[in-house]
């Protein structure tokens, strides 16, 4: 019996997915400058759906990689990064991460009340 839920791993690799979100949007503002630089994304949400549909076991495979966006809008020097784009995306990410970090942290506190360790 593992001591930890699907949704508890969930979380977890949620936090990760995040986590890996921040660098590639870290990476786009550094490079907000660099002429024919091309912002890339994790699309970490995806990646979870995939995960969970395939059960369980599919969770603790689950990776997040930048991607480059193709959908993004080329500027006259060649780059695709916004700097507001990216500034709203670090915000939104930041949100969802502390979102997932104090869901995550109410479940740990809930489990060790449970056990009486607190």
């Amino acid at each position: 019996m593992e001591l930890y839920d699907t949704t508890q791993l969930a979380l977890e690799k949620a936090i990760e997915g995040a986590s890996a979100r921040q660098q590639a949007i870290a990476q786009n503002l550094a490079n907000v400058d660099t002429p024919g630089y091309q912002r890339v994304d994790v699309d970490f949400h995806q990646t979870l759906r995939d995960a969970m549909a395939s059960g369980g076991s599919g969770l603790a495979g689950a990776a997040f990689s930048p991607q480059r966006d193709a959908t993004a809008q080329v500027r006259t020097d060649g780059s695709t990064v916004d700097p507001d784009v990216e500034a709203a995306a670090e915000a939104r990410n930041g949100l969802e991460y502390e979102a997932f970090v104090q869901v995550s942290k109410a479940r740990t506190d809930i489990l060790e009340s449970a056990m009486g360790s607190r």
